[in-house]
Formats: structure tokens, sequence, C-alpha cells
């Protein structure tokens, strides 16, 4: 790829004190009028990029840029940054311009991941730079707890094992139920033989855990049937079940754990609403934005195409797999940033 580099570097250098923690203080001693082509650059570009010190392809490098590299540079000798390690900055700079058009030409902005990237950067910058914490008032926090008494409550939970046995090519329904019966009264002489017959017999998808579903609520859990869920609830740590048909076979399930419901005050549960409260407030800035760039004559529909797309769900007995999250865009930490 032909790139037309040209470079205009000031010489008048900069003054720079060496602190040991700090960094390089720097700052420009440049007429910042005195080429016409940095005053027209910065009247070009939206953002003020500094005196223009190269230009790779149609990309500008500033002195803005380049200073806050510059800032973290350790002269070799004496107290300042020497017109070699000046230039290796800006080299540097015009490296990885250069690199970015590269990736440009071979597509790589087309990447989902690097569009991700680009769009949590563009959030950040221009939606949710505007929420703070300070300007949610403890009053606002309070009101959000109080209306919401059911997101700050932790549930009641029983942690499950479960045994499920199936009929199909291998054995018919009579069998299923016959081998799960078996299987039960062996757990009842045996309970800590749970694990080891739910590895070896489980057709659930947590067999590999041996059985163990981990803490379940009253409101269930994905890919746990309803009927074993109310199953749990109605037994006591120890308990083993009557064989149940549910999920498409044969279950035995055992409680071994519980948890209770427990709630908490406003002040155990302040950075959790502040948190909750700022992602409503992203979310709502989230759309507000997308709503004004959204022009619909540069969107067209191929709703069609989109029908006849076939998607397969995953195999009902598949290993479970983390719940899928929708991640773009990622709502930024409620919490304070470093140094405010």
């Amino acid at each position: 790829m032909a790139v037309f580099v040209s470079t205009i570097f000031a010489c008048g250098g900069s003054n720079v004190s060496n602190g040991e923690n700090s960094g390089t203080e720097v700052t420009s001693k440049s007429n910042p009028n005195t080429t016409g082509e940095s005053s027209a650059s910065a009247s070009q570009d939206e953002e003020d990029i500094g005196e223009l010190l190269a230009t790779v392809g149609d990309i500008k490098i500033g002195s803005k840029e380049w200073m806050v590299i510059a800032a973290r540079q350790t002269p070799k000798q004496g107290s300042e940054l020497s017109l070699e390690e000046k230039e290796e900055i800006l080299n540097k700079l015009i490296d990885h311009k250069l690199l970015y058009l590269k990736a440009k030409e071979m597509g790589i902005d087309r990447d989902p991941k690097v569009q991700k990237l680009m769009v949590q950067t563009l959030m950040r910058k221009e939606v949710y730079a505007g929420v703070r914490n300070a300007d949610i008032s403890p009053e606002e926090l309070k009101s959000y707890f109080e209306s919401h008494p059911d997101e700050f409550v932790v549930p009641e939970k029983v942690q499950v094992r479960r045994i499920l046995i199936k009929a199909g090519e291998s054995r018919t329904e009579a069998q299923a139920s016959a081998l799960a019966e078996k299987l039960r009264k062996e757990i009842v002489a045996a309970p800590e033989k749970f694990k080891e017959l739910a590895k070896e017999n489980s057709e659930d998808p947590y067999r590999k855990r041996g059985g163990d579903l981990g803490f379940v609520s009253k409101d269930g859990k994905p890919g746990v049937p309803a009927e074993v869920t109310e199953k749990a609830f109605g037994m006591k740590v120890g308990d083993v079940s009557e064989v149940f048909v549910a999920g498409g076979g044969h279950n035995i399930v055992t409680v071994i754990n519980r948890r209770e419901r427990v709630e908490r005050t406003f002040e155990q549960m302040k950075g959790s609403v502040l948190r909750k409260v700022k992602n409503e407030k992203y979310r709502a800035l989230y759309d507000e934005f997308v709503a004004s760039i959204r022009e619909p004559s540069k969107i067209k529909r191929e709703s069609k195409t989109l029908s006849d797309i076939e998607v397969k769900a995953p195999h009902r007995y598949s290993e479970p797999a983390p719940t899928p999250v929708d991640r773009m865009p990622t709502i930024p930490r409620a919490g304070k940033k470093k140094g405010k």
C-alpha cells in the first residue's frame, strides 16, 4: 500500500522536567500561527489536534497526541528529550497510523469483534460519559430502592441433585420406570451414592456434575423443568423424592442444601442501587443516541431472507452452556474511577 507521508516537525523543542514517578512534563513553545497549514488543519478537523506534525494518508498526527506519549518518556540524558527521541515518538505514531490504514484496507474493521470495540468506545465517549455518580441524588437512589423491593432481596434457594432416566431406542417406558425405581432404592439405602449413580445413569444435562443443578430459586432455572423445581421446594434437606415424570423422563431429586430468603437494607444495597439507576440512565441515553443517528433511508431490510434462515435449537440434552448475554453495548461499571 502506497501511503504518502509528509512530516512537519517543530524543532523549537519542549520544556521537560524529569520526575521520578510523575513522568515528563511537555509543553509546546511553538507559535500556533507559524504556518497556515496548522491553523487550516485545526479548522478542518472537528477536534483540535494541536499543531500538525505529520500526515499519513488522510490521517493527521497532531502535537496533542504526540505530547500524550512524550509526557510518559524519560530523557536518556539531561532533563529534556533530544530531537532524536522526539522523532522516535513521532515515528512510532506514524507506524501506528500506517498499521491502522493497512488493517482498514484488509477489511479488519469489518470483524465483528473490532466493530464491537468501536461501538463500546463510541458509547463511552458520546453517551456514558454524560452520567456521573455526583448527578444522582440520594433521594433518587432511595426512591428507586423503595419502588423495586424485590430486586434487592436474596430469594430462597435450594441446591438440587437430579437423575433423569428416559425411554428411547435402548429402553421402553416401562424399563425406564423400572430403572429409576431401582436407582431410587439404592439411593435411599445409601444417600451418598446419589452423585455416583447420577454420573453413571442420568441423561440430564448436569450428569457430569453428578446431577448437581446448583442453587435454584422458586422462579426456576433455564433448562430445569418447573415440576423439578416445585418438587424440590416441597422437600427438606436430605430428602429423596419418589420417582416422578417430568422433562421427558423419570426423575429422582434430592435437596442437598437450602438458603433462606434474605432482605437487605438500603444502606447495605446502596452500591447495587447506584449501579441499577445508572444502568437505566445508560439505556435511555443509548436509545436516544441510536435514534438520533438512525436514518431509515440508509437501512434496507431483507425480511424474506431473514425468515428463510433456519436456526436449529441445540440438542436438548447437551452439556449446559453459559447463559447468552447481549453485551453490546456493555454498560460501564458504576463505581468511581481512580482519581475521582
